[in-house]
């Protein structure tokens, strides 16, 4: 009877997130759209300023051929689905790396106060809908991967497509609500944070042919966002598995993404517990 009630509870705690994730991102939604144009010019800078990473790598392929092995349509396709992956967890709870400044001014306590689990309010914070632009400009770049490439689409590979995408913005937003959590006690880890968040979706759009294999090992291991495109996308252009890995992981996405939901949230927990306000 304690387990089930315990379970409710729980069950009740994420529902209330949600409702309350929904609502406060509502009202910035609401807030944004009252300045259509502004809503416009913003949405579409930031549109092309993520376009100028695939911009780069055009450049790149004007003076070759490969590019650690890989063709432009396959870098294409790594590069889509890392941006569209990391811009729907931007999108979604990119305000997390506000965090450390709630936590240096005490603004903080002013959630904590507040019948609505913190999470859901410091996720739903300045809701940024602008950010779509960065997964609009992903999702032109996977369209013309997919356009050019010759892949042969099993029933595997395509069940694949949406696997990769929903797992990889759940590995990112793990990452954002685990980055987060550290804020408690370093309070001025923004430029750490982003060096896994920005700095990773930035690493997987390109081959990891190019890389050290101890980087490879430890985005792979450690931070599993090898698991966002490079393996499964491995199994999708019949490419060789980094680290020679077998290939039943190509398919793991999934579970890998709910165990780092699972230990983010571990981490978010044992941050708040910590937090002991600034004392103003």
């Amino acid at each position: 009877m304690a387990e089930t009630a315990r379970a409710t509870g729980r069950r009740g705690r994420i529902a209330e997130g949600v409702r309350a994730y929904g609502l406060i991102a509502g009202m910035w939604i609401r807030s944004t759209m009252a300045y259509r144009v502004s809503f416009a010019l913003t949405t579409f800078g930031n549109f092309a300023t993520t376009a100028l990473d695939f911009v780069a790598i055009l450049l790149m392929f004007s003076r070759v051929d490969a590019l650690g092995g890989y063709t432009l349509p396959e870098v294409a396709f790594l590069y889509g689905l890392s941006a569209v992956s990391f811009g729907l967890a931007d999108l979604a709870i990119g305000s997390m790396d506000r965090l450390g400044r709630r936590v240096r001014d005490g603004t903080l306590d002013t959630l904590l106060v507040r019948p609505v689990p913190v999470l859901a309010q410091v996720a739903a914070d300045r809701f940024g809908l602008r950010r779509l632009g960065r997964v609009v400009q992903g999702l032109l770049v996977l369209g013309y991967a997919l356009a050019v490439l010759d892949v042969d689409w099993t029933a595997g590979r395509l069940l694949l497509m949406p696997l990769m995408l929903l797992s990889g913005a759940a590995i990112f937003c793990a990452v954002f609500v685990a980055a987060a959590a550290f804020q408690f006690v370093a309070q001025d880890a923004s430029e750490v944070a982003n060096a896994f968040t920005y700095g990773g979706t930035t690493m997987l759009q390109y081959p990891p042919t190019v890389f050290a294999r101890e980087l490879v090992r430890g985005v792979t291991f450690l931070v599993p966002l090898a698991f966002v495109n490079w393996l499964p996308a491995s199994h999708v252009l019949g490419r060789p598995y980094p680290l020679e890995l077998p290939g039943w992981v190509a398919f793991t996405p999934p579970l890998v993404a709910a165990a780092c939901c699972a230990l983010a949230g571990l981490a978010w927990r044992a941050g708040l517990r910590s937090y002991r306000s600034t004392g103003s």
